[in-house]
């Protein structure tokens, strides 16, 4: 079955998480990623965290459905390769910071001049333009300057972060939705390939919701309040008897008067003042303790129970293990081995979206250090005498 980017390929500058977890999604759905790595030490993400065998277990499930090719885009050859391979891709993605493409030789206006249809995927932490643009900007600062850094956390306590890189994330998917939008005004529209500019706040700040249209018409800036979710009425975190915690989402009107009536308060599903979220909102501690009071006197699992048999939204925190041993994410494909170089296999994430006709597939494992580049350099011309000349230079 052809998958639905069969057929495109993919130049992958970027390294670590934002760029190369773009086309990773890409790579799933058919796509033909050539990841370009430096000679020495490749992607610095191959030893973050855990590593086995001398490589991230990570890389496993980052890198995925890739081709490596070694090369020093600070050297012309490397650069004069990267032309060569921009005339026949669809798509280049870089995560440098802005004018390193330029500086090289490899900036849009030079590989749309090579290629008219190329689509470029440039990411970094402030965008292509402004103020700041020259600022280097990982995901954590795009977190705190998107607005999410502020929220996260116990009100009076210091900011947390999410325990992953979010910001970095949510930079891939904007890319990828950028991409695609890309790729329909070329195919179906008669367009030129074009630039597509994601910053790491931006991402983050699409994803604030009422954040500021609060603070512009109400003058209210809005504060951490640690599990609950301020005006959303009733949606929080309660400690059960056995020391666990029941996420609740009862903020329906007609899921709080079951909420309600589960855990023996059909006053409250009654009440008159509580129909509709604004006044909850009003009350929010008086229904929060009403549910604490409930959940204190049964453990977690049986509250869950409870809450499920009345169609009620609850869950527990899954941790690696829970997400491990869940049927349903085995059910729907979620976890899924992977062969590491060695032989050994490692539990990585599935693919997401689920389509129903052109399904994302697994086709190769990720790539050893520049596994591929004799096959890359090859199909470009280049020489084996040449290749191996570039070698000595460490060029690849």
């Amino acid at each position: 079955m052809s998958l639905p980017l069969s057929g495109l390929r993919v130049i992958e500058l970027g390294q670590l998480i934002a760029g190369p977890f773009a086309s990773k999604i890409l790579a799933e759905f058919g796509a033909d990623v050539i990841k370009i790595e430096p000679p020495k030490g490749g992607d610095p993400l191959r030893t973050w965290r855990l590593v086995h065998d001398g490589t991230s277990v990570w890389w496993a499930a980052h890198a995925r459905n890739k081709r490596s090719v070694t090369l020093d885009l600070r050297q012309s050859e490397g650069q004069e390769v990267i032309r060569k391979l921009a005339q026949d891709a669809d798509i280049l993605i870089e995560n440098f910071r802005p004018g390193a493409m330029e500086k090289w030789g490899l900036g849009f206006k030079d590989l749309h001049a090579i290629n008219p249809k190329l689509i470029m995927l440039r990411v970094s932490g402030y965008g292509q333009t402004g103020p700041y643009r020259d600022r280097p900007g990982f995901g954590v600062i795009g977190e705190a300057m998107g607005g999410l850094r502020y929220l996260s956390g116990e009100p009076g306590r210091p900011p947390v972060r999410v325990g992953v890189s979010i910001g970095d994330t949510l930079s891939g998917l904007h890319g990828v939705i950028g991409v695609m939008m890309a790729l329909r005004h070329r195919e179906q529209q008669g367009g030129l390939g074009q630039e597509v500019d994601v910053a790491l706040y931006e991402s983050v700040f699409n994803m604030m919701e009422s954040l500021l249209p609060e603070y512009s018409k109400f003058g209210v800036v809005r504060q951490p309040s640690g599990a609950s979710m301020p005006g959303i009425v009733p949606t929080n975190a309660y400690l059960c008897q056995d020391g666990r915690y029941a996420l609740i989402a009862g903020n329906g009107d007609s899921i709080y008067k079951r909420l309600m009536e589960a855990i023996g308060r059909a006053d409250l599903a009654a009440d008159p003042r509580l129909a509709n979220n604004i006044g909850r909102a009003a009350h929010a501690e008086l229904i929060d303790d009403a549910i604490s009071a409930y959940t204190r006197q049964f453990s977690l699992d049986a509250v869950l129970e409870a809450m499920n048999a009345a169609g009620v939204p609850a869950g527990k925190s899954y941790d690696a293990a829970d997400i491990a041993n869940d049927p349903h994410y085995q059910a729907r494909d979620m976890i899924l081995e992977a062969a590491l170089p060695d032989g050994s296999t490692v539990q990585v994430p599935g693919i997401v979206p689920k389509l129903s006709q052109t399904p994302g597939q697994v086709t190769r494992p990720a790539p050893e250090l520049g596994q591929h580049t004799g096959e890359v350099l090859d199909s470009l011309g280049i020489s084996a005498s040449e290749q191996a000349e570039w070698k000595s230079r460490g060029i690849i």
